[in-house]
This record gives structure tokens, C-alpha cells and sequence, in this order.
């Protein structure tokens, strides 16, 4: 796997007068809050002291793809770039965005559905599944108010069955590469995407208790490239006491034997860790309720902090498929 610090991301990804430079994040983006119960390690709060970030614009291309886009274009969340429209079946309107859609689901989620750190690794889950998640936001019974529970009150049914159902249909792939580590690259979380990435600086700093993901190559991350995800830092041994937590607490038993998933239960195998991590945390402190929440909130209610992460991290190392 390609790893490049942010200061060497390769010009060669750019094409036509497009520059990739070093500036000061200016635009503000709305303050997120953690939670009651979330560690600020699981929920990406950008840093108050923003070191210089690279900013993208002009005309850009990623790696391996015929098409190109100006990046001013693609840059919100109602107009997502398609990179590879070969690899996935036709997409709803509800993914791709375009006229009268303010929110499209491929911003966050990509058109591979296996998102970024911040959003859920949907391929290949359940359509129904996915519904119930939708109902559950827009009910208040899963809290999210900064980012699902806004879009989920302004979705029809139609358009939130339309993207279940293309979702359900992908097929996802090793998205995330979990390595243990006791001192991990320093890191901060920029505004941009709020995306948690290399300190241009760069160093090291113990992991203590957390789970630190970053892009595998930061510009590829931040114009939505579905062929370049991510790396999970953490902690010395969490993947083994993982799975032991895992086959004690009988994970399979819902989620299937491989864990890909078992009917409406979603597949936890290959989910970054990072989110799996935030889900637990939920659970235990009640910010997800709903359907799920009923067999989920017990498990979670007898995990210290040390158990989320290292199962978290077990079950981010799984190979999705």
C-alpha cells in the first residue's frame, strides 16, 4: 500500500492547470460536538490550530480513471465525481446528486458505498437494514445532528429505498489496513473533510488508548477516490484480544460466521475501526437506540474501553468479502 506523507503527494495526480498547494483552511465548516460518552479520539473534531493544509483545485484526476473534474464542482455534497462508473450498476439520483439534490449519498459514502472515517461502510449491507437505519434518524432514535439526522429528515422513502438498494448491490473490498503499532505517525485533524492526517511536521507520539485512521494518500482521500482508503492505527495486541471478544461474546451468532453479515444484520468484517469504535460507544451510552440498539446495547454496556478498541480493531482487520 502507497503511504505519502503532505508534502510529497505526487503532482502527477493533477492534470491541466490544476494546482495542489499549500494553504490555510478559510472556510468554516459547522461546529460538531462529541457526544456525551464519545472519547474525542472516535469522533473527528478538527484541531483549533490548523497546520498549512493542501488545498485542491483546478482540474483533477485520479489514478487509473478516464474522467476529469473541476474540483470547485465536486467539492460540496451534491455533486460527487463517479471515478469509476464501470465498476457499479446505474446509480439513483439519491447517490449521484445533481438538480434538487442538496445531500448526495456518494459525497460521504462514495459510489463504492464504503465512505471515509467519518461515515458508514454501507457495500453490500442489507437494503432493509439500511431503511431501518434511515427511519431510525429521522425518528431522533439513532442521534446524529450534525450529519445523518438533517438529510434523513428531508429524504423521501422513495429516494432512501432507491439508494438502499443500489448500495446492497456492491460489493465491498479491503478498505482499510489495521496496523499495530505502539508509537504511530503524529497526527491532527484538519477541517478539510475532517479527515485526521499526517503532521506536515512529521514525528512520532504514543498511541496510548485510541485508534488513529488517516488517509493512505490524503489527496486521493479528499477528491473521493474509491481506490485509495485508509490506514487504522492501534494499540500493541488489540487484534487478538479482539477476537477472543469476538468469539466470547458470540459475534457470529447474529452477524454470520465469517461476520460479512447474517440476514438484516449488517457486516461488521472489514468496517473501519474507527466507526465500528463510535457504533459501540453509541450503543453504550444511548445516542443509538432503535431495532438494533435492543441485543447491541447489553453487549456494548459490558465492554470497558479497551474492549471497544480492540474489538473494533479485530474486526477491521477482516477481509470484507
Amino acid at each position: 500500500m502507497i503511504r505519502r506523507t503532505l508534502r510529497n503527494v505526487s503532482a502527477v495526480l493533477l492534470s491541466g492547470a490544476a494546482a495542489l498547494f499549500l494553504a490555510r483552511e478559510a472556510g468554516a465548516q459547522q461546529a460538531l460536538s462529541v457526544p456525551a460518552g464519545l472519547p474525542d479520539w472516535a469522533f473527528n473534531i478538527p484541531d483549533k490550530v490548523q497546520p498549512a493544509v493542501f488545498k485542491v483545485e483546478g482540474t483533477i484526476r485520479a489514478p487509473g480513471s478516464a474522467k476529469e473534474y473541476e474540483a470547485a464542482k465536486i467539492a460540496g455534497n451534491a455533486n460527487p465525481p463517479d471515478w469509476f462508473p464501470d465498476e457499479h450498476p446505474p446509480a439513483p439520483k439519491a447517490v449521484t446528486g445533481g438538480q434538487g439534490i442538496r445531500f448526495a449519498c456518494g459525497s460521504c459514502h462514495l459510489m463504492s458505498g464504503q465512505g471515509h472515517s467519518e461515515s458508514a461502510d454501507i457495500a453490500g449491507m442489507p437494503a432493509a437494514y439500511i431503511i431501518r437505519q434511515m427511519a431510525n434518524y429521522k425518528s431522533g432514535e439513532r442521534k446524529d445532528n450534525e450529519r445523518m439526522g438533517p438529510i434523513a429528515k428531508i429524504e423521501s422513502d422513495e429516494d432512501v429505498r432507491a439508494a438502499a438498494e443500489y448500495f446492497s448491490t456492491l460489493k465491498p473490498h479491503v478498505w482499510v489496513k489495521v496496523i499495530e503499532t505502539a508509537m504511530p505517525p503524529t497526527t491532527f485533524i484538519a477541517t478539510a473533510g475532517r479527515h485526521r492526517v499526517l503532521l506536515p511536521g512529521g514525528g512520532t507520539e504514543p498511541i496510548g488508548q485510541r485508534i488513529l485512521e488517516v488517509p493512505e494518500d490524503p489527496f486521493r482521500v479528499e477528491i473521493r477516490d474509491p481506490h485509495s482508503g485508509f490506514i487504522a492505527y492501534v494499540p500493541p495486541g488489540s487484534i487478538a484480544k479482539g477476537e477472543a471478544l469476538a468469539k466470547a461474546g458470540r459475534c457470529a451468532a447474529c452477524h454470520g460466521d465469517t461476520l460479512k453479515g447474517k440476514g438484516e444484520a449488517p457486516r461488521l468484517a472489514g468496517v473501519q475501526p474507527l466507526y465500528l469504535a463510535r457504533q459501540l460507544f453509541d450503543f453504550r451510552y444511548g445516542s443509538r437506540a432503535g431495532d438494533a440498539a435492543a441485543p447491541m446495547k447489553p453487549v456494548a454496556a459490558g465492554l470497558t474501553d479497551d474492549d471497544i478498541i480492540a474489538l473494533s480493531s479485530y474486526l477491521g482487520s477482516l477481509p470484507p468479502a
